[in-house]
């Protein structure tokens, strides 16, 4: 993936072998549910969590995968509402398996298997309502592929 590659709005998280990359409009509770899933990790709900990266990303296809790594300049950094930038741990690069939307408006109750095409790769996407839980939604996801 080449420095000079667009970036993207969102934040990710490498979450076993493969990234959960959360899109969705500003104060939407990207940065907060990458938080929340670190933290989920470090409780025991989830084995593994680290951050890729926050607020700007970049994505590429690479034989069939799709690839997010952080942005030079926040590498490490990721935001807390209330307490400001913060650094923490993170991954250089992660195959993305999911994609999760936020506020989406075409959430449902009972959907069927939903897809996301980015760079030209197909990816599972989940589509999350603005009054639904979205780490529930996330690690009830993750816990029964």
């Amino acid at each position: 993936m080449s420095a000079e590659a667009p970036t993207v709005h969102g934040s990710a998280v490498l979450t076993g072998a493969r990234a959960v990359l959360i899109r969705g409009p500003s104060g939407s509770g990207k940065s907060s549910l990458a938080l929340c899933l670190i933290h989920a990790a470090r409780t025991g709900l989830l084995r593994f969590a680290r951050l890729v990266g926050d607020d700007r990303l970049h994505l590429a296809a690479c034989n069939g995968q799709l690839l997010v790594r952080p942005a030079a300049a926040l590498a490490g950094l990721i935001e807390v509402r209330g307490l400001g930038v913060r650094k923490v741990e993170y991954e250089m690069r992660a195959v993305v398996g999911v994609v999760v939307d936020l506020c989406a408006g075409d959430a449902e109750r009972l959907p069927s298997p939903a897809t996301a095409v980015m760079e030209g790769v197909t990816v599972p996407r989940l589509a999350i309502a603005p009054d639904a839980n979205p780490l529930q939604l996330l690690v009830a996801s993750i816990h029964t592929l």
